[in-house]
């Protein structure tokens, strides 16, 4: 008589589900189809990255940095990663941290969100927090420091100018944009923080259609609202930045970037980001132009995440100046002047 005893062999055999590591990339595209209405010929396309183990699309380019890093040998056993972030980058680090079983330490500018700072004590990620009036910049400058001063214990994984950053993107988020769209993208739209995504993802559509333009955006000054984009001209520039790649720039005033969440919220049945917000705000410029000017367009931005970690912040429940005016979608300044020239 068989015997329950060679069960667990069968069992065992093939494992079952999939890796936290196989959940990052490959998220859907949604159609912001009401935004749009009134534009014929125009569809606007979100990247739905708040699916991402992590809660955003910097799941893409830590998860790059971490698994280069151990194929090279530059985190082994017993060093620690350390990165400065403003948040989501952090996040996805202490999520691989836990999940593959090495220390993780962050430099963070203390005004970061409750969400966030809950989210990476629960991940059990040690935090070293620095002046929030520095913002990014002086975490930058405190991760610098620490490995400067102990190489030994840390591999400094520096998303700011590590080339894996942008890897990620033009390995991955590009080809799937390119994919789910049938290639048929004419414009793709992105802010810029460490600049990885925007780096990786135009340099790759930029090979399958050089047609394609190619938009970054960026907050409108040094003092906003945009937690993890960069003023390029007053910060600390990436490394990996190239500010040629651009066929233009739109400079993001952090009060439409409110209204847009709030109007994607209550019109779209979206809850995203400030930063996703504010992409959305210049992906619809670009929209209209192309529709007033009689051209079809599919326009792709980056939704990066949710609003999960934004909730405790006040202009959801406060008035934002502008936001009762008749014509919602403020123009937000726009340089049309081709920044490779």
């Amino acid at each position: 008589m068989q015997t329950m005893a060679t069960a667990p062999s069968t069992i065992l055999a093939k494992p079952l589900g999939i890796s936290l590591l196989d959940r990052i990339g490959n998220t859907p595209l949604l159609r912001l189809d009401r935004l749009t209405a009134h534009l014929p010929g125009v569809q606007l396309l979100g990247k739905v990255e708040w699916v991402n183990p992590g809660g955003s699309i910097k799941d893409r380019a830590a998860s790059s940095i971490v698994l280069a890093a151990i194929r090279d040998g530059q985190l082994t056993p017993g060093k620690s990663l350390l990165d400065a972030t403003s948040g989501n980058t952090g996040i996805a680090y202490a999520m691989l941290a836990s999940a593959m079983d090495f220390p993780v330490v962050l430099c963070m500018p203390s005004n970061v969100s409750p969400e966030r700072k809950n989210i990476l004590t629960a991940y059990g990620a040690q935090i070293i927090w620095t002046d929030p009036a520095d913002g990014s910049d002086g975490a930058i400058r405190k991760a610098r420091e620490l490995a400067a001063n102990d190489p030994a214990k840390y591999f400094y994984a520096d998303q700011y100018g590590n080339e894996n950053n942008w890897l990620a993107h033009y390995r991955g988020t590009a080809n799937e944009i390119w994919q789910q769209t049938e290639g048929r993208v004419t414009h793709f739209v992105a802010g810029l923080g460490t600049s990885g995504t925007f780096m990786g993802t135009t340099r790759r559509l930029r090979e399958l259609n050089p047609a394609i333009q190619c938009i970054s955006m960026q907050p409108d000054s040094p003092f906003n609202g945009f937690e993890g984009l960069k003023h390029m001209a007053t910060a600390i520039v990436p490394p990996i930045y190239d500010p040629t790649l651009a066929n233009r720039n739109i400079d993001m005033p952090t009060e439409r970037a409110y209204i847009m969440a709030k109007r994607l919220g209550k019109m779209q049945g979206l809850l995203v980001g400030v930063s996703a917000a504010g992409a959305v705000a210049a992906s619809l410029d670009i929209a209209e132009e192309e529709a007033r000017a009689g051209r079809e367009a599919v326009i792709v931005t980056i939704l990066c995440d949710s609003a999960d970690k934004y909730l405790s912040e006040r202009f959801w429940t406060e008035k934002t100046e502008g936001e009762d005016a008749s014509k919602p979608n403020h123009k937000a300044a726009v340089s049309s002047k081709n920044l490779s020239s």
